[in-house]
């Protein structure tokens, strides 16, 4: 499966790059296609494209504020969990995220 995920912390430091780190081991663990967009204390990285967004069956928001640029996801099937979720359960939030994908 084609997973997108942003990840953005109040502060935008060390739990948005640790969120991501966690949710990329797990979807690749569990098999999973997944590139993150981190959002924070400089800015954008990783920004997903057009077709990046087109291709995924799923997204996840693992924010603890308001994504940048959210109407580009638009109509995509998608989860919002907590940043620190992702940190603590990565693998449950990639469960989370098959659930969601599979409706496809």
């Amino acid at each position: 499966m084609k997973i997108i995920a942003v990840c953005a912390c109040p502060t935008g430091i060390a739990h948005t790059y640790m969120a991501q780190a966690a949710l990329e081991k797990a979807a690749k663990a569990r098999g999973h296609e997944i590139k993150i967009e981190t959002q924070g204390a400089m800015g954008i990285e990783n920004e997903l494209s057009a077709r990046e967004i087109g291709d995924a069956a799923v997204v996840i928001f693992a924010v603890g504020v308001n994504v940048e640029g959210e109407e580009r996801f638009a109509g995509k099937p998608y989860i919002t969990v907590e940043v620190g979720k992702a940190i603590e359960n990565p693998f449950g939030v990639i469960e989370k995220a098959e659930s969601k994908g599979a409706v496809l």
